[in-house]
């Protein structure tokens, strides 16, 4: 046997130890790289779904967990750390760590998560497949139907909207807010903020101005949402917010959103495909439009407090309540 052949068999034999999904080395696991841009509860879920749908999957991974903590800054230096230290797929959870790894790393898969708007975030170019190493899954919500909704049930007159200056996605969301107001003929009083410590301070000018507070996806508030609901219960004035995971401690009177821990469910399946040999330019961002990914949450005891009777036909449509201090799901 040639000198030449010898080597290329001992290339292949060497290679075939490291079978499996793409990167994965002879210990079989994968290292996952995981960021998100604050602690709440949904995003807290949806690093959960994540991690369960690759177990589910039966990828044996390492998961390096890392928590901006509402800091672009540090968002940045997680995403140098996981581009250095060769995490398999990088993911990000909310739309400044997405940004952060997608700018950093272009050499690895990067799948986003809890983005409202990849494109406007120039995450990706197209949302049907995209040139690159990014994809991922939006957390896109109808903003202009729960505006419709809010009127309706609440009868408000002028809506108060808290956003953060910084995250896209907010940006984005206040676009669809303003088209909302617009629709249903209703005044629109905004407030932005810069971190979550401005919260209360915000809530707390634009309280006595409004006749109820519509909150999006937006990370920032949603990190310190117990000071904007302390606010607005007192003052007895509804919010309407649109993410169900983080009213399910009560003060919000209506939510309606897509489930986040199921968003990272399909995140992680997304992972997965990947890992299994999928390319991130043949995968689209992912959308979670089946009914059964969405939940609905009515808190009738903030209706209450603010003298508002909810339709029973709406009540019908909710799979959350809360009530006499208890959630309970239908």
């Amino acid at each position: 046997m040639k000198r030449t052949e010898l080597v290329l068999l001992c290339v292949l034999a060497a290679g075939s130890l490291f079978a499996g999904p793409q990167g994965q080395g002879a210990g079989g696991k994968v290292k996952i790289g995981i960021t998100k841009i604050a602690q709440h509860d949904a995003l807290d879920a949806c690093e959960r779904g994540i991690m369960d749908a690759l177990a589910q999957r039966g990828i044996d991974a390492e998961f390096d967990l890392q928590n901006a903590n509402g800091d672009p800054n540090t968002a940045a230096q997680i995403a140098a750390k996981f581009k250095s230290g060769k995490v398999n797929v990088a993911v990000g959870i909310a739309t400044p760590t997405a940004v952060a790894l997608a700018n950093a790393i272009k050499d690895i898969p990067v799948v986003f998560s809890a983005v409202t708007d990849p494109v406007g975030a120039q995450l990706v170019p197209s949302l049907n497949g995209s040139p690159g190493n990014v994809t991922g899954l939006s957390d896109a919500i109808p903003s202009v139907e729960h505006i419709g909704l809010f009127k309706e049930i609440a009868g408000i007159k002028t809506l108060g909207y808290i956003y953060t200056s910084s995250e896209a996605n907010s940006i984005s969301a206040l676009a669809l807010v303003e088209e909302g107001c617009k629709k249903y003929g209703l005044s629109l009083v905004t407030q932005a903020i810069n971190t979550s410590a401005d919260l209360r301070q915000a809530a707390l000018s634009i309280v006595n101005r409004v006749d109820g507070i519509y909150i999006t996806t937006d990370n920032t508030v949603y990190s310190a949402l117990p000071a904007l609901v302390q606010v607005f219960s007192a003052a007895k004035k509804p919010i309407f917010g649109g993410d169900v995971t983080g009213a399910m401690n009560g003060g919000v009177m209506i939510a309606s959103g897509f489930n986040y821990y199921k968003a990272g469910l399909a995140t992680g399946n997304i992972v997965a495909d990947i890992l299994e040999g999928k390319k991130p330019s043949d995968i689209p961002v992912k959308f979670l439009t089946d009914p059964s990914e969405s939940d609905m949450l009515f808190d009738l005891d903030a209706a209450k407090n603010c003298g508002i009777t909810i339709p029973d036909r709406y009540i019908r449509q909710a799979n959350l309540i809360f009530e006499n201090g208890t959630l309970t799901e239908k």
